[in-house]
């Protein structure tokens, strides 16, 4: 009995919710809102951080401040949100507006005084609550496709002023903007043996199992024969009544014999849990098949806040002369709910499915591991890693095959490659990169005589390569001694093969000029707004230099007329 009260008392608060403002923020555009992503969706090596909202698959819609309130960061970068707005609210939230195209007015200004200023595109400025006041409603800029965006959007969401944690913009009240009756979709469900002792439907690797639909509603799966201790995880996504995008599940809850054993809900989040995703899913399976299998069960606990669970960190033992049932529970926001049951009873069967042959070097997590061969070392500080594991560890033909990235690094570790062949003069121009099938990843690399090293966190393929390359500019068509006065801007591309541009810089008649970059294009954008383009003749000089230190210099000169 007291262990039943431990653990209706447990998840009857562990999702118990702040109580947001549901009515004091406005949406950020004028159209009818849709999602292309929602928060907590699964993304590469993080759960995303807001909304996503469709703008017409076009740029320029204005973007209103959802609340009375002051600008209080301003970040442009060439990745990530790209043109990002911060507002601060004096209701404890900051909401965020990603993607832009640009801003308006003061904002706008305030924007382009600072790119000169420090004579840079990339910029990220913190401001007082008095500088920059905007109100509800107010248009603020424009929507984009800056950053790493793959199409149109607004990236938008919410965060607390003190903890800086991201908030779901569902429970602000935005759940009235959009409508979901569709229940979410379970696409697959695995069962995983999690020790070497354990059998699961005679087999020692992961096994798929089939879902048959029942009367009610909920599904039935295969029935588990197993012994010692087992695993689940799911393949899960959701869909509203708007948008059609699959969109990540609002919450997940498992029982087992009736009793909660694990679960989340995405309500908030900090920045620092982001890379627990790759804890979350079954990563290999990820790297192999792009499914994001979520695991229901944490061998190796790690700190993501929002997994409830209890003793056995979700993980079934199964065990002689007990049938058992396990079930899943996955909804979101709106409470539709999909259930999933499944069997399980204890019996050992012949072996048919073995596991993957066993590596001579072995990783424990929770330890440090130093391993080296030949010229090539490398170290893994304690909690590297999630899991223990069989590390596959090699050099061949010059080249470190450290495993490959099927087994997720949560923190750096180490890589040191000394060398033998190059010139002192030539090692000024040599980094380790990540050798890939067709494309050589640069890595910030350190040197000591010899010696070089870096810190990273993907295992793969790695080598000392030498870069002697200069960067490549090229303009679509010539300028040289044109007029361009009926031009609003000039535009480059700018390219670099091996170890990728670190800057880039334009002057015009000897005046430092700004160049917007796109990182999807590999352009470099000039607003002759900006106001430096001379009357008559205008002498033009870019320079581009790449990580090794290798730089380009491109001249022309054109002619203007400001006079229209």
């Amino acid at each position: 009995m007291r262990f039943n009260l431990f653990f209706i008392l447990f998840y009857g608060s562990v999702f118990a919710q702040v109580d947001y403002p549901k009515d004091y923020f406005s949406p950020p555009l004028d159209i009818p809102m849709q999602l292309s992503g929602n928060f907590g969706e699964l993304r590469p090596n993080h759960f995303h951080a807001g909304f996503d909202l469709k703008t017409m698959q076009r740029e320029g819609l204005e973007v209103h401040a959802v609340a009375d309130g002051y600008v209080s960061r301003i970040k442009i970068s060439t990745f990530g949100n790209g043109k990002t707005i911060y507002i601060t609210h004096s209701n404890g939230y900051t909401s965020v507006y990603g993607h832009l195209q640009r801003a308006t007015d003061a904002i706008e200004d305030f924007i382009k005084k600072t790119h000169y200023e420090e004579q840079s595109f990339e910029i990220e400025k913190y401001l007082k609550p008095g500088e920059l006041v905007v109100t509800k409603g107010q248009t603020i800029g424009f929507s984009g496709n800056s950053g790493a965006s793959e199409g149109p959007h607004l990236h938008f969401e919410f965060r607390d002023n003190v903890t800086e944690n991201i908030i779901n913009p569902m429970l602000f009240g935005f759940d009235k903007f959009l409508k979901d009756t569709k229940k979410p979709i379970i696409y697959n469900i695995y069962v995983y043996p999690l020790d070497n002792e354990t059998l699961v439907n005679q087999s020692k690797r992961p096994l798929l199992l089939n879902l048959v639909l029942q009367r009610d509603g909920t599904y039935l799966a295969d029935k588990v024969i197993a012994n010692g201790r087992i695993g689940f995880g799911i393949n899960t996504f959701d869909y509203d009544d708007v948008s059609f995008n699959k969109n990540g599940v609002y919450k997940v809850q498992t029982f087992y014999n009736g009793m909660p054993n694990f679960g989340y809900q995405f309500d908030t989040y900090s920045f620092d849990e982001m890379r627990y995703i790759n804890a979350l899913i079954d990563y290999s399976m990820y790297k192999k098949t792009l499914q994001r299998v979520q695991k229901l069960f944490m061998k190796s606990p790690f700190n993501l806040s929002i997994i409830k669970t209890d003793a056995r960190n979700g993980i079934v033992n199964v065990v002689p002369n007990l049938t058992t049932q396990y079930r899943v529970e996955v909804s979101d926001f709106y409470g539709n709910l999909t259930t999933v049951t499944i069997p399980i009873v204890n019996e050992v069967l012949p072996v048919i499915i073995t596991k993957e042959p066993v590596s001579k070097y072995f990783v424990k997590a929770k330890n440090e591991s130093n391993f080296t061969k030949e010229n090539m070392s490398v170290f893994f500080p304690p909690n590297t890693f999630y899991e223990d594991f069989n590390l596959n560890f090699d050099v061949i033909n010059d080249t470190l095959f450290l495993h490959s990235d099927t087994v997720p690094a949560h923190s750096n570790f180490t890589i040191e490659i000394e060398d033998h062949k190059f010139s002192e003069a030539q090692r000024e121009k040599v980094f380790i990169g990540s050798i890939g099938s067709n494309k050589i990843g640069y890595n910030h690399t350190f040197r000591k005589d010899s010696v070089f090293k870096i810190n990273v966190k993907t295992l793969g393929k790695y080598a000392l390569v030498l870069d002697i390359i200069p960067p490549k500019i090229s303009i679509s068509k010539s300028i040289e001694g044109k007029w361009l006065t009926d031009k609003k801007f000039i535009q480059f591309t700018i390219s670099d093969d091996l170890s990728g541009i670190k800057s880039y810089n334009g002057y015009l008649n000897g005046k430092w000029i700004l160049f917007e970059y796109d990182n999807k294009t590999k352009k470099i954008t000039h607003n002759f707004s900006d106001g430096i383009v001379a009357e008559g003749s205008n002498e033009l000089k870019i320079i581009v230099m790449d990580n090794l230190g290798n730089s380009t210099i491109f001249e022309t000169q054109f002619f203007r007329s400001q006079k229209q």
